[in-house]
């Protein structure tokens, strides 16, 4: 018998596809292939076919130059530029503003052959840092109210260039499915006076059912109500707001368990292609006592479609618990 499932941050609906029931190897997918050496703008030696660093780790060397172990650059190609004002205007009814923001990629290794599956935690805790670092210059700015942090890995999740890298947004607005997160998270806690996540926490480390993995700091969880199979979280145990106010010791654990946890999608999805996003609170508030800072995982197993888009509801023919379990018993990683 189908499940629907209510997600209790959002209120989004989800169909558990009981009957479509699903297990890893039963999904027609593309695995991303190895990575082939070409050329490509981010390996070392080609540092000036992009627009100029605004941030790279190198233990010598000058700007632009080889010797970098992590390499942070504008976009090419922008989504939104990060001269000149916002100008908001409204033309009738409708409202418009100028496409002010910031778009950048991390280039998470000079390795082109390298995935984020296949590095060191220490190399995983340099784009790390870089994440923070780069979120807390741009937050100065206060035409920015929120930034989105994504990595599209394969051609399957959006990745136009094979070698490594994440991808940074900075939005003069507060995008509409971030404002339902939120808005809902405050919503449980006006209610209960408790963070909704934190009760996640609790709960799910209780039941142990949907949980893959966890640290002294940390929880791989499957959510009770995922869009996706295989849909993964990584949550903090305590409570923050900001990704960016993160510690070294949090940035350190977060690296071991997001390597572990994509080494574990690999080996039991057989390499898919894949998102993830680091959902954080808006950049221009203060700490929030109601949201709660964490990392979505998704594979990409399926198609949204027709129904999908014309509901908001998603089918997913995985229970999250047969993916917890899964992944558990895949092995170390």
């Amino acid at each position: 018998m189908p499940e629907l499932r209510k997600d209790p941050i959002t209120g989004r609906w989800v169909i558990i596809s009981t009957d479509r029931a699903r297990r890893p190897s039963d999904f027609v997918r593309q695995p991303v292939p190895p990575a082939v050496v070409r050329f490509c703008p981010f390996c070392y030696g080609n540092e000036q076919k992009t627009p100029p660093e605004v941030l790279a780790f190198r233990p010598g060397g000058g700007a632009n130059q080889p010797g970098w172990s992590v390499r942070v650059v504008p976009n090419k190609f922008p989504a939104l530029g990060i001269e000149g004002e916002l100008n908001r205007q409204g033309e009738g009814m409708y409202d418009k503003m100028d496409g002010i923001g910031a778009h950048e990629v991390i280039v998470e290794s000079p390795d082109h052959l390298l995935t984020m599956a296949e590095m060191t935690e220490r190399q995983i805790e340099e784009v790390l840092w870089a994440f923070r670092d780069r979120i807390n210059d741009l937050k100065r700015d206060q035409r920015f109210r929120y930034i989105v942090l994504f990595k599209n890995h394969g051609e399957a999740a959006g990745a136009s260039l094979e070698h490594s890298h994440s991808q940074l947004i900075a939005l003069p607005v507060i995008p509409k499915r971030v404002k339902e997160e939120l808005d809902g998270a405050k919503l449980y806690f006006d209610f209960k006076e408790r963070c909704v996540y934190c009760d996640i926490v609790r709960q799910e480390t209780a039941s142990a059912v949907r949980l893959v993995a966890e640290t002294d700091r940390l929880l791989v969880l499957e959510p009770w109500a995922p869009r996706f199979p295989f849909e993964t979280w990584i949550v903090p145990k305590r409570h923050e707001s900001h990704f960016e106010t993160a510690d070294n010791v949090t940035l350190q654990n977060l690296a071991g368990v997001l390597r572990s946890t994509l080494r574990k999608l690999d080996k039991a999805l057989e390499r898919p292609a894949y998102n993830f996003i680091v959902h954080s609170a808006p950049l221009q508030e203060n700490h929030q006592a109601h949201y709660h800072w964490h990392v979505e995982i998704i594979p990409k197993l399926t198609k949204v479609a027709g129904f999908e888009w014309g509901t908001g509801f998603y089918i997913n023919p995985t229970p999250p618990e047969e993916s917890a379990k899964f992944l558990r018993e895949s092995g170390p990683a």
